[in-house]
Formats: C-alpha cells, structure tokens, sequence
C-alpha cells in the first residue's frame, strides 16, 4: 500500500506549521492533504439554570462556530500558497465523543499525521490519538519537536514484541521498510516459547520481512532494568534511526492511562518520527 491520502488536525487557535509539515510529506510522495480543523463544542446546559443560561450557550457556540469559518478561509489560503492538492473539512463536537468523530474522517486517510503543536496541545492530542489509533483502522505517523518527517526513511527501528499491534505496524509500514536502506528488529528483554518470541526470538518476524523485500537484521537488547521506552529510544538513536515502527496501545486505554506504558512514555519522550498502529 503506498499512502495516497494524508490527513493532519488543527484547533482554531493554530496549527499551521503542523499543516506545513504535513504538505511536505505529501510532496514528497504525490499524497493529497485532507485537513480537519476541530473545534470543542459545550454540552448543552442542563438542570435548574438551564433557561437562564441557554442564551449564553447559544451565543458562545455561535461565536466558535463562526471562528471555525475564519480558519476554514486562513488555512485554504495557506495551502493556496503551498500549491498542492488538498482539502479542509471542520468538526465542532462535543469532547466527549470527539475522538470517535476523527476517527471516522481518518477512515478516509492512508496515514494520520500528528505534528508537534498538535502534540502540545493537551486535549486535542489525546482526542486525535485515541480517534486515530482505536477508530480508523489506519496507521498514525508523531513527529515531534525539532524532528524531520519522512516516508522514506534510509534507518528505521521496529518495535517488536510479537503482539498484534507490533505486526499491525509492521504490516502498515512495509512500504517505507522495502525502501529503507536499513531496518532493525528491536526486542528488548524477549521471552523464548510459544507464547513469546518462539525458538529463536525475532527469526520469525525477521523472515517474513525479508520475503517482503526488506534489508533487516535484528537486536536482542537487555533493558537492564530501564524502563522499555528508554531503551528503545536510545538504541534508535545510536542506529541512525529517521523513524521508529511501533505497535499502538497493547492493552486497553484505560489501563495504559492507570499503570502508563510504552505507548504514552514514547509519545512524552519522543526525539524523531514515531509511526504506530493499534
């Protein structure tokens, strides 16, 4: 699968060196840019003051609503600028079900980019991961602050741990990984056996990427004790690593958000592109 569609989230307060970077993977690779621009919508009043502050809610919703209309203007002017196929679509839903409203726009995408003002932005990241990861069915490409995105790394580093998500990723990324000059399978602390990595861990996942086409060698790394994210990041970057492939979430959100994870260090800690899928 090659990526031929793209789509990027913004709020209304910003977001257009997100969209810049973004345009620039489309560039690079003939994708169209699809844009959704989200605004939170407040639930309506309810209860004993309903009546007196309905008016305020009205006019409120109104008011946000007509700012989503002033960056629909300034974000098709920006990809005006920029020249390449694309589009702008706005959501204005409740927090609430937000995530599941995104992630049904990125259905419609091969890839879901999230750059580094998205990322600072504590609400509608979590909203945009959560929709993107457990909604779409689609993979999703963090970039984070100061780091070059790219779908055609010459370095990458596979996250493996033998769970599904781990081969959702990989699957998802077998295009970068046949073009990459260098793959490396990383498992950290891997468990021999039928339940873990088999016989001789890493071999078998090794061997079905090099049926692919893919150059790929593999790193048994002993964490010593460091948490896996650390581990993980470090060996990336001593390998030269544009990109690291991860599975997304390998148990439910709300035990990663209770006890943390993988997932949730890598996207705090994150010094280059992370492309993950669930």
């Amino acid at each position: 699968m090659t990526f031929k569609t793209i789509l990027t989230v913004a709020g209304v307060d910003g977001g257009d060196d997100d969209i810049k970077l973004a345009a620039r993977l489309c560039e690079d690779t003939g994708a169209h840019l699809a844009v959704l621009l989200v605004a939170f919508a407040a639930p309506p009043p309810v209860g004993d003051y309903a009546v007196v502050t309905s008016d305020v809610w009205i006019q409120e919703r109104q008011k946000e609503m007509m700012r989503l209309v002033d960056r629909i203007e300034a974000v098709e002017a920006l990809l005006a600028g920029i020249g390449i196929p694309s589009d702008v679509a706005t959501e204005f839903p409740e927090g609430g079900w937000a995530d599941d409203v995104i992630g049904r726009r990125a259905r419609y995408a091969d890839l879901t980019f999230v750059g580094p003002q998205l990322l600072a932005d504590t609400r509608l990241k979590a909203k945009v991961m959560d929709g993107a990861l457990f909604s779409s069915g689609r993979p999703v490409m963090v970039c984070p602050e100061g780091a070059t995105p790219t779908l055609a790394p010459k370095c990458v580093v596979v996250a493996w741990d033998s769970r599904l998500e781990a081969a959702r990723a990989a699957r998802e990324a077998l295009p970068m990984l046949r073009s990459a000059k260098e793959v490396r399978l990383a498992l950290v602390d891997p468990v021999r056996g039928e339940t873990g990595h088999g016989d001789e861990p890493g071999a078998d996942a090794a061997a079905w990427l090099s049926r692919h086409g893919v150059k790929v060698s593999v790193d048994r790394i002993a964490s010593s004790g460091e948490p896996v994210s650390t581990v993980l990041s470090r060996h990336a970057g001593d390998c030269g690593a544009q990109l690291i492939v991860m599975g997304g979430y390998g148990h439910s959100r709300l035990r990663e958000r209770i006890f943390g994870g993988v997932t949730h260090s890598m996207l705090d800690g994150a010094k280059m592109p992370l492309f993950m899928a669930h």
